[in-house]
């Protein structure tokens, strides 16, 4: 069998895989911070095209992309599948190992099947504009990309830590026409508040989002977009699942266990949400894993509540596993996992019991990294490098067990922008974050008051 599993262009999905269609225990409803009362679709008009609200509280269980998007897509989808001969070789493991390269794409990873659709939708709202936030700048890039394919105007907030750490993210921003700030910036209200505090604050998602937020509910002409944590962001995703299921058919196998990195949620719903309809629709029980950072750890340490998805506490309520909207995570290099809160459907899932979750700590990623590039040839983003360390352990344990199981993993970007990450780890620089559950527990606590009676 070839080592390359592709599909034609005709085989791009027509569908994006509503999976709250599936799911026995619907979510919590997002609340008013005020009221604490369920938020109606009208609150969000202000930031969102309408397209994207209905889409954000659908139930249905396929909605259809538009020709348009669809159109853009096919400059890079649908993304190559490949079998991990070389690092099953390595691992002398009986495992099958799969990945799903996202890294083909424009911006070099998966966050363009999100950005070009909340592009679309906002151009043919008549906005002018988009507001966002970014952390590694994979996020960004992939906006500003799709903006640009639009006539669109992009402003970008980049957690200032990725934007000292990766210049050359921020340049290929520009070269889309997008301008970006580093994140706490002195261009809003809030930024100017955490700066005030603390001068040299390396910044967080949260405080991005925040700033993004602000911005756009200043201009009328302009759109908010989130790049993952939220249902229609998911939704978009789900075109990576729905082809590795058609190449994994056609070649001839299935997996027994699927893998992504973590952050916000739009990496592991992409590649898992596809498989998880099968375990609902079809009796299968492939076991989906969440892999996060243990310095960002709100899947395997954190509290499902309620909780603001942003630090300045602008968003609505969310009902999701969370570390506080006021925990600032270290200044780990996978900064697109650096968020303190989780999806509200991966969050549900997870509560559910229908997913699993497991943390690693940076220095491993990057050894499997390394490992990785010399096995397969490609150098991972330090997010993607989380997904393969846990394939590593799980092909392993198929080694110690004698058994042949079947993993697909997300490979979600390259790294070639992110050289200065894999140089602090050859030269013994790099440095795991300790996070004690006394941090935790105090920044959880400071969420207490937001909870509904």
């Amino acid at each position: 069998m070839e080592n390359k599993i592709l599909l034609t262009e005709q085989e791009i999905p027509r569908f994006y895989y509503n999976i709250m269609a599936d799911m026995p225990n619907k979510p919590l409803p997002p609340l008013h911070p005020g009221t604490k009362q369920p938020i109606t679709p009208d609150l969000l008009e202000p930031l969102f095209p309408r397209d994207l609200i209905l889409q954000e509280v659908s139930t249905e269980r396929y909605i259809e992309i538009p020709r348009e998007v669809r159109e853009i897509y096919a400059k890079y989808r649908p993304s190559p599948l490949f079998r991990a001969r070389g690092l099953e070789k390595m691992l002398d493991t009986p495992a099958r190992i799969y990945y799903k390269y996202e890294g083909v794409s424009p911006a070099g990873s998966h966050k363009p099947n999100t950005a070009i659709a909340q592009a679309f939708y906002s151009y043919v709202s008549g906005a002018k504009r988009i507001v966002t936030e970014t952390g590694a700048g994979q996020w960004g890039t992939a906006l500003a990309y799709a903006c640009q394919k639009f006539g669109l105007e992009c402003e970008v907030y980049m957690v200032r830590v990725s934007y000292d750490q990766k210049p050359y993210r921020k340049i290929m921003m520009n070269t889309f026409d997008a301008s970006v700030y580093p994140s706490p910036s002195d261009r809003t209200e809030f930024g100017r508040r955490v700066l005030a505090e603390n001068p040299d604050s390396s910044g967080s998602l949260g405080i991005a989002i925040s700033e993004a937020i602000e911005r756009a509910l200043q201009d009328p002409q302009a759109h908010y977009a989130l790049g993952s944590v939220l249902n229609h962001v998911l939704l978009h995703q789900t075109i990576i699942g729905q082809e590795a299921i058609i190449q994994m058919e056609k070649a001839g196998d299935q997996p027994d266990i699927v893998v992504a990195p973590f952050g916000g949620g739009s990496n592991f719903a992409g590649i898992a949400f596809p498989f998880l309809h099968k375990n609902f629709s079809e009796k299968q029980n492939i076991r989906c894993i969440a892999v996060e950072p243990t310095s960002c750890p709100k899947l395997t340490r954190g509290e499902f509540r309620y909780d603001f998805g942003d630090t300045a506490g602008m968003t609505p309520l969310l009902p999701m596993y969370t570390l506080g909207h006021d925990f600032m995570p270290p200044s780990i290099h996978a900064g697109g996992l650096r968020y303190h809160g989780a999806g509200v459907l991966v969050s549900q899932l997870l509560k559910d019991g229908l997913i699993d979750a497991v943390a690693k700590d940076q220095a491993s990623c990057f050894k499997a990294g390394l490992d990785f590039i010399k096995a397969e040839g490609i150098i991972p983003a330090p997010e993607a490098t989380h997904a393969i360390a846990t394939v590593i352990d799980e092909a392993m344990k198929c080694k110690e067990e004698g058994t042949e199981k079947t993993i697909l993993f997300n490979l979600c970007g390259h790294g070639y922008f992110d050289m200065a990450s894999y140089e602090s780890y050859l030269s013994g620089e790099l440095k795991d974050a300790t996070i004690s559950n006394e941090e935790i527990s105090q920044s959880i606590a400071s969420t207490n008051e937001l909870q509904p009676q």
